[in-house]
């Protein structure tokens, strides 16, 4: 009979300064200050990214990241003392990087937000339909409020930063149950027994609560952000497809968690923000997206083209400077992925991974691989 490893056991073969538990670090810690404004799935968290810096590149240096996402790397690279460049081939991921980057006139996004606020109160919210998605997924109401938002955002400076707000908003004002709001699968129209709250629930009607709340929270954490970010340090976010885009001047470092092959489609898990926002659509071109599968094929493609990333960032790299990927390399991909790369493995590091988030359970672990 197999008897299952101690938790000692499991930790002698982790690395753990890579490795927490909830107790040592909280949800609230993973997603501080502006890494919460807007749910993402298939981050990582900033305090491994804080660890890799500080081991593996050099203090004050360049950090490239060309699977950026949601903007980790770079957020943790300005708070860390870091100027970052990320790249993303999706347009809602750039917006979001933005966001979280930019040095905003804080000021002025206050006075706006909080005019923003004082105003859903008097929106024009006549119950709203639009053919297609947004009718499909959001009540008549909670749509009018969006819809209203969503103009009223355009009148502002700060717009981009009213658009996430708007985006974060809809994600929680979808026709869904409570308890999925990672990958509902069909409008919920009815009411329905809520695993979340153990009670019958009914699928949200309106979002002006939504907005007022994310406006407020929003606002909160980019002035708790402004107040870590090192001083003349700075981030720039490039929208393009790392296999082709040019980048200028030499990184200290590269770090990133690339895409894992078939897990997410990386453009369903935010269409509410491209069809409310009216993104740019560039899904055929994602590596590793859920939408082509695990096929011989898609694995193929998947390995050929995280390769001429790297190949493309180790080109822009100082000498010896080191490429550092997260990754749950399950399937031993990375050895090929490397040497197409031209890159030699120097360090595979273990991490556990203390918690995930939604209902999905179990351990699950990723390997730190460190080449040049």
């Amino acid at each position: 009979m197999a008897v299952a490893p101690t938790q000692d056991a499991l930790y002698a073969e982790i690395d753990l300064d890579l490795s927490w538990s909830e107790k040592e670090l909280p949800e609230r810690e993973r997603t501080r200050h502006v890494h919460r404004l807007h749910p993402y799935l298939g981050k990582f968290i900033p305090q491994v990214v804080e660890v890799l810096l500080a081991r593996y590149v050099r203090p004050g240096g360049r950090v490239l990241d060309p699977f950026a996402g949601s903007g980790t790397t770079l957020v943790q690279g300005l708070e860390s003392g870091y100027d970052a460049v990320g790249v993303d081939l999706a347009a809602f991921n750039c917006l979001l990087m933005e966001v979280k980057t930019r040095r905003h006139d804080l000021f002025r996004l206050e006075s706006e937000i909080r005019e923003v606020v004082r105003r859903l109160d008097s929106l024009d919210c006549e119950p709203a339909s639009v053919d297609g998605y947004l009718d499909r997924w959001f009540a008549p109401t909670a749509l009018s409020q969006l819809l209203a938002f969503r103009k009223l955002a355009s009148e502002y400076e700060h717009e981009d930063v009213l658009r996430i707000v708007l985006a974060r908003a809809a994600r929680s004002a979808r026709l869904t149950t409570h308890f999925d709001l990672d990958f509902p699968r069909k409008p919920q129209v009815g009411e329905y027994w809520c695993h979340k709250h153990k009670r019958t629930c009914r699928p949200v009607e309106r979002a002006d609560h939504f907005l007022r709340r994310y406006a407020l929270d929003t606002l909160a954490r980019i002035k708790e952000f402004s107040r870590v970010r090192a001083r003349r340090r700075e981030a720039v976010v490039v929208h393009g497809d790392s296999r082709v885009v040019d980048l200028e001047g030499r990184f200290d470092g590269l770090v990133t968690s690339p895409p894992y092959p078939g897990l997410i489609d990386y453009h369903e898990q935010h269409r509410y923000a491209y069809e409310l926002l009216a993104l740019e659509d560039l899904r055929t071109l994602e590596l590793g997206s859920g939408e082509r599968g695990t096929s011989a094929a898609a694995l193929a493609a998947y390995v050929e083209g995280i390769a001429d990333v790297l190949a493309r960032g180790r080109a822009v790299l100082r000498a010896r400077a080191p490429v550092v990927i997260v990754v749950n390399d399950r399937r031993d991909l990375y050895p090929e992925i490397l040497e197409r790369a031209g890159l030699q493995l120097e360090e595979r590091l273990r991490r556990h991974v203390n918690r995930r988030t939604g209902r999905r359970a179990g351990e699950f672990y990723e390997d730190v691989l460190v080449a040049r």
